[in-house]
């Protein structure tokens, strides 16, 4: 079953071109999906959510975040009322970039807070290192006693655990061994079962090396080794590496008990479907910004209508491989640009002044893949919006 699809829209707007010209563009026909999910989903979904920035704080943003938190847990309370999770101060909330541990820390606890108001909606929350400089790491027990720290504040503030990669470890770290004296040592004490978060150095170059290696493949090896090992305090595993193969492999090693939740941004439609071994659960990034797109998908998915949910998630993909081409890690632009342009937040500004890491011509070509695959929910809203913020780039109407 398809949502209804809108009639053809006569809105407009001039574009850049890569070859500098501009263009006109015609918006095209625009879909329409639910503001609530009812029922309930048959994969788990986290929507790694962003931070709304407060634009008219007199701070550095280089330097220091300014938050608009009405702004962000209402967004947090639409993802929740879509029937997706949240996966609180990760990567797209720009956790160590853009964010502090001390912030991070008061998000969570705004974000939990606000999840038991909501019925006890669904959020996990990064623990991680990022409080530890990695230059004043100097053995692997400070190490652990930085994950131990986060933990806690954590648990504290009645929280489920998301267990970030730590950059620190990725520099002091360098065998299985290294590894597994850190991850045992962690997830012997936790409350509850994590999420182990394995995010590539495409996402954050600081990473290179995780898991002592080099070797994708040995790396792979030690991560299972460990997660397995340590299964009855994990709940599943979040991959970020943009290899679908290497996601499905792991997948059909890791222990029966322990999820896979994709992170894999650019090919999350044929993950999460699956195949006849097995599907990959949802933590994602683009999951922020086409959250009603995927809550609608995932209901036809478990409605058994497998042609409905390709049909719904599979124009998004362009969408994302855009968001997230390299250099990936400034991805969280396009996030934030999708939430300005469908009015969830009334400015295009960013913690770490990040609105500046992707060309005009990417906006450009953003706004046409999420018109494509009908992800504008107030067309004229999101063109008027459009052509504020070319304006701002020297593109007049």
């Amino acid at each position: 079953m398809n949502k209804p699809v809108l009639p053809m829209s006569s809105l407009s707007v001039r574009l850049p071109t890569p070859d500098r010209r501009i263009e006109t563009y015609r918006l095209a026909a625009s879909r329409s999906f639910p503001a609530k999910l009812e029922g309930t989903l048959n994969r788990v979904a986290f929507s790694a959510a962003h931070v709304v920035a407060d634009p008219l704080a007199d701070t550095d943003p280089w330097l220091s975040a300014a938050v608009d938190w009405d702004r962000t847990i209402a967004f947090r309370e639409h993802v929740w009322d879509l029937g997706l999770g949240v996966a609180e101060a990760m990567d797209t909330a720009q956790r160590g970039m853009g964010l502090d541990w001390p912030t991070s820390l008061e998000l969570i606890q705004r974000s939990v807070k606000a999840a038991k108001a909501k019925g006890n909606a669904l959020v996990f929350s990064g623990a991680g290192t990022d409080h530890l400089a990695v230059g004043d790491a100097k053995s692997l027990d400070d190490v652990i006693r930085a994950y131990e720290e986060q933990i806690a504040a954590v648990e504290k503030a009645g929280g489920r655990i998301i267990l970030m990669a730590s950059r620190a470890l990725a520099t002091l770290g360098r065998n299985a061994d290294d590894y597994a004296k850190v991850y045992d040592r962690v997830l012997s004490q936790v409350r509850e079962p994590v999420i182990i978060h394995w995010l590539g150095d495409m996402f954050d170059p600081a990473l290179a090396n995780y898991w002592g290696t080099s070797r994708l493949d040995t790396a792979m090896d030690i991560a299972v080794g460990i997660i397995n090992a340590n299964a009855a305090t994990v709940d599943g595993v979040k991959v970020s590496l943009l290899d679908k193969q290497r996601e499905i492999d792991m997948r059909r090693r890791l222990d029966k008990s322990v999820k896979m939740y994709t992170g894999d941004d650019f090919n999350y439609a044929e993950l999460i479907a699956g195949d006849d071994k097995g599907f990959s659960h949802a933590l994602l990034g683009i999951f922020d910004a086409i959250a009603p797109a995927a809550s609608y998908a995932l209901s036809r998915l478990t409605a058994g209508d497998a042609a409905g949910f390709h049909d719904v998630l599979g124009p998004t993909v362009p969408l994302s491989r855009h968001i997230f081409k390299a250099p990936t890690r400034f991805y969280k632009t396009g996030i934030v640009f999708m939430a300005y342009l469908n009015g969830h937040q009334d400015h295009f500004t960013m913690a770490g002044g990040q609105e500046s890491t992707r060309s005009t011509l990417h906006l450009a070509e953003l706004f046409r893949l999420a018109d494509q695959a009908g992800l504008l929910a107030n067309p004229e809203l999101a063109t008027r919006r459009m052509q504020t913020v070319l304006s701002t780039r020297g593109i007049e109407p």
